[in-house]
């Protein structure tokens, strides 16, 4: 991995880390961490300055998003080789705070079993593995070996299940010598495990995504498995290949709920990659789903959110479900306008489950270790926007880093928009409709769009608005936007890529908004001050 293409300097972590797949071959990668705070990349257009993105080269889904010994890992899909998608290798760094992030070498390499494609890792505290010990836990990574040469000679049973682990807290890993340890029954989508302990069966299960379904399986010992169930074939939405599950519980009104994650590519509510979720019931062996077999919900209605996934062995006392997500559509993903490197991830978020007047919905808010980006708060006061209100000049709300916590009353206006804008006279909407009911994002005017044709658009999704209020609650990096709307109930996600950074903010009101008592910050870069 050559880092001199990322940044214009670089402030190498002290100390080198061996590369720990003792099966496989991969390129001579550099052996040091790299921490994101002592990294200038200011220089680099469109680099995520709060996002985490990686050093170089290719990045898609998180996998193996798993908390042990104070650190939240983060492995994800990445090509080394290259700023497209090609042979998936699982890329490494970890975060005190989800926050700032420790580039590690990359932790698995393909082998003779294929590709690394995605996945997920557990902390095997009561060693069921046998692979480490009880006052030494191996972290498990269970992952889909992806075998090209079986898929150009036709076959289906190209994707198996292979297993690693670690004894030093996923530094160093090594492959076990029996993969793959759940082979192919001749599927051809046959992928995506997500692993975790359930009480209720007293064994693991495992959450695999499989045609435009999900199929669970049991394991003692995380190495066995035997089939336990299958759900979806007639649930939710079909309009491309299921992705990416994940299954756990929330609590709601005192009550326990299963929520289970599905991406699905394509097929989503504004064209392309999108995750949908079931809310329902689990006994250890079965998901039955308590909404109709037609319903499909959302997590993130806008274009850029995909293949997300939570955080497993999170510790009891913190009790939160924390989510992260790929920031970025397969639309486009391998022609957006960066250089030296490709994507970023959504900022962490924590998935709640809330009653509403429609039933049981899961929210998604910003988690609160965000916070520590602000530079300072700026109040504003109620007051009638009928026209343009310049936030910017107004509040000094100047910087391409921002945080907007916004309070309007709408019961008098027809529409209501919050416009980020730069020099060029390029902008981005975020904005609500009342006539339509539609909270919306409009990146047609927001810079580069022709690398690629359906990029450019205005994206929707439907909201009511509560006694005639809405909460938005934004936030803004240098190529992206992420919508909070009235407390996570609706999200919209977007990547944009201006030829100048916006840095100046406006509401405009269609009618009389209210503004009513509201916050707004600018934020700090987690690469440290640029050069």
């Amino acid at each position: 991995m050559n880092v001199k293409q990322v940044v214009s300097s670089l402030a190498v972590f002290v100390g080198a880390v061996a590369i720990g797949c003792t099966t496989g071959k991969g390129p001579d990668e550099t052996k040091t961490a790299i921490t994101m705070s002592e990294t200038k990349s200011k220089s680099e257009p469109h680099r995520p300055q709060f996002h985490f993105s990686p050093p170089s080269n290719w990045m898609n889904d998180p996998n193996g998003m798993v908390y042990h010994k104070g650190e939240y890992h983060l492995f994800y899909q990445h090509n080394p080789g290259g700023t497209t998608w090609g042979p998936m290798h699982w890329g490494h760094a970890v975060s005190k705070d989800m926050v700032s992030w420790e580039h590690l070498p990359i932790a698995l390499y393909p082998d003779e079993n294929g590709t690394i494609f995605s996945g997920s890792a557990v902390v095997d505290e009561n060693n069921t593995s046998g692979l480490g010990s009880k006052e030494n836990p191996a972290m498990v990574a269970i992952f889909t070996y992806h075998n090209e040469k079986l898929e150009r000679a036709g076959r289906n049973d190209y994707q198996t299940q292979g297993l690693a682990f670690s004894l030093d807290n996923g530094r160093t890993w090594k492959k076990y010598d029996k993969n793959p340890f759940l082979k192919n029954p001749g599927i051809k989508d046959f992928r995506d495990p997500k692993v975790s302990w359930n009480e209720i069966a007293g064994q693991w299960v495992m959450t695999l995504a499989v045609l435009d379904h999900i199929e669970f399986y049991g394991s003692k010992n995380l190495i066995e498995w035997t089939k336990l169930s299958e759900f979806g074939k007639t649930s939710g939405a079909h309009g491309g290949v299921w992705e990416c599950p994940d299954l756990f519980p929330l609590k709601v009104n005192g009550q326990e709920k299963w929520v289970l994650l599905v991406s699905i590519n394509p097929g989503g509510p504004n064209k392309g990659s999108a995750t949908q979720y079931f809310i329902g019931d689990f006994d250890g062996k079965n998901f039955k789903n308590d909404n109709s077999e037609q319903t499909t919900h959302w997590v993130d209605y806008g274009t850029d959110n995909y293949a997300g996934v939570t955080w497993a062995n999170v510790p009891k006392s913190d009790g939160r479900r924390l989510f992260l997500g790929w920031m970025s559509n397969w639309l486009y993903a391998n022609e957006v306008p960066t250089a030296t490197w490709r994507s970023a991830m959504t900022v962490p978020r924590e998935l709640r489950l809330q009653q509403t007047p429609a039933g049981i919905r899961l929210t998604n808010v910003p988690v609160k270790e965000l916070q520590k980006l602000r530079m300072g708060t700026t109040a504003i006061k109620t007051q009638e926007v009928n026209g343009s209100l310049d936030l910017s000049n107004r509040y000094k709300l100047n910087s391409s880093l921002q945080e907007l916590e916004l309070n309007l009353d709408l019961s008098q206006a027809q529409e209501a928009v919050v416009r980020f804008s730069n020099d060029r006279g390029e902008h981005l909407d975020v904005g609500y409709s009342v006539s339509r009911k539609e909270l919306y994002i409009d990146r047609t005017q927001a810079g580069r769009t022709s690398f690629k044709d359906n990029f450019s658009g205005r994206h929707t999704a439907p909201l009511e608005l509560e006694n005639g209020k809405l909460k938005l609650h934004l936030f803004l990096d240098v190529a992206s936007v992420e919508v909070f709307a009235n407390d996570g109930k609706t999200v919209m996600t977007d990547v944009f890529f201006p030829n100048e950074d916006f840095t100046r903010t406006e509401l405009i009101s269609t009618g009389k908004t209210q503004l009513q008592a509201s916050k707004v910050y600018n934020l700090r870069s987690i690469w440290g001050d640029p050069s």
